[in-house]
């Protein structure tokens, strides 16, 4: 049986909007959309033994009661955010530089050790402003290029927390964290929260073929400095076809190893933006479903599928995420996914708890709680233990020119700040087309 869906996309070649159809036969899902101009595509979406209408959430879209721009042309041409999206601010990115102290082989940013002018205090801290006008308190993640590479990071985080965000959390490659255990005091004394750490394996052979040089033990250092400091890590890896997949496994018994300095593993299907090797064939991708599958079997059925939940707060066919307890070297399943029919679920509730989520689980554990114990209460006690034993597992497919879906990028809560003071959903803001031309980033 051929199960058909209609949807709006892009041209991978003009990005301009057209239709799209999502076709599932045999438990594997795809896209195909014609462009009068360029042609017929077709991309692989799921492909999987999880049904992918089984996996879908129904929600309430949320109204965005402070839109900073009008709908002119539409979706996806009037993004900043306009009264057709459909999802608050969850977490809000700030690029505050393009620099990078490596030359990756995918790179969202296109980043690279050529010097561009970076955005002053000033320009971010009107970034922020804009974000606590459009969407209150959210959290923050600041980012790049990499964003260590500016000596006065420690006084944008610091700048973050005076004007109202109490969860600010850097996405880094972790060299400079490696190397400058001074430097990583002074983000912590500023208020960092947690630190984004890319993470594609535990062996230097991936990292050589993905950032273009042996770098597993300064991931070890930067990790032992924030477990110093008390700054919570999640590890990133990026999962290329051909490369590290078969590390999924040795990533997850490798981060829960490093608990409770290591709060969880969110892993990144690769997406074919910025910068990339080539234009993507269907081998070279690695769908949500078929990273669940590679969790359970890489872990020996330690962790299953059925622990992971499809999310409360974007669009279901963006992510997937799962919680654990960790007891000895086993990882316990918090979670049980639960059947997609239990009726229509508030779009602005769900952002509210992925948030409250986010800042409780990949803050830093601070050894204080633990010391303070014999002073609490039972309950007191407990909760701390919980708060020390938390683990998460998930992983995010971000969209490209080939395979974006308009109903998932009206559901985006993950929104980039511009230096024009928009707020652009994150594929949005960094899909190229086949030539490397965007439509938002400059």
């Amino acid at each position: 049986m051929i199960d058909l869906h209609e949807t709006e996309s892009l041209c991978p070649v003009c990005l301009k909007k057209i239709p799209a159809f999502i076709i599932t036969e045999e438990g594997t899902s795809f896209m195909r959309k014609t462009c009068p101009e360029h042609g017929t595509s077709t991309t692989v979406l799921w492909r999987s033994g999880i049904p992918m209408a089984s996996w879908i959430r129904n929600k309430e879209r949320a109204h965005i009661k402070n839109p900073v721009t009008s709908v002119t042309k539409g979706c996806p041409f009037d993004c900043g955010l306009c009264t057709d999206h459909r999802q608050h601010t969850c977490t809000a990115l700030i690029e505050v530089t393009q620099n990078c102290n490596l030359n990756c082989k995918f790179c969202f940013a296109d980043s690279h050790s050529a010097k561009i002018e970076e955005p002053s205090l000033d320009t971010i801290r009107l970034q922020y402003q804009k974000v606590y006008e459009v969407s209150g308190s959210c959290n923050i993640q600041l980012s790049g290029g990499e964003p260590t590479v500016r000596d006065d990071l420690p006084d944008i985080i610091r700048m973050g927390r005076e004007l109202g965000f109490s969860f600010i959390q850097v996405n880094t490659n972790g060299i400079r964290m490696a190397e400058e255990e001074e430097y990583v005091r002074a983000l912590k004394m500023s208020g960092l929260s947690s630190v984004f750490l890319q993470f594609d394996g535990i062996s230097d052979e991936i990292y050589k073929k993905l950032r273009g040089r042996p770098l597993f033990e300064k991931k070890l250092k930067a990790i032992e400095n924030c477990r110093k400091y008390e700054i919570g890590v999640v590890l990133v890896p990026t999962l290329v076809p051909g490369i590290n997949i078969l590390q999924i496994g040795d990533i997850i018994r490798f981060a829960a190893g490093q608990a409770p300095a290591v709060r969880g593993v969110h892993f990144q299907p690769v997406s074919y933006f910025g910068r990339m090797p080539h234009a993507p064939a269907d081998i070279d991708r690695i769908t949500l479903p078929e990273v669940m599958e590679e969790v359970t079997k890489q872990t020996e059925g330690m962790i299953t599928a059925e622990s992971m939940e499809p999310p409360g707060c974007e669009n279901s066919l963006c992510s997937f995420h799962g919680n654990y307890m960790i007891d000895g070297k086993e990882l316990k399943p918090v979670t049980k996914r639960k059947s997609c029919c239990c009726g229509t679920e508030q779009a602005e509730e769900g952002a509210k708890k992925a948030k409250a989520f986010v800042a409780r689980n990949w803050s830093g554990h601070e050894a204080k709680a633990c010391e303070e114990q014999k002073d609490s209460s039972d309950w007191d006690v407990i909760l701390q233990n919980i708060q020390r034993n938390s683990f998460s597992i998930s992983a995010m497919a971000f969209q490209d020119a080939w395979n974006v879906n308009l109903d998932r990028i009206r559901d985006c809560c993950i929104h980039v700040v511009t230096g024009d003071l928009r707020l652009i959903p994150f594929c949005m803001y960094n899909l190229t087309n086949t030539e490397g031309r965007s439509l938002y980033r400059k």
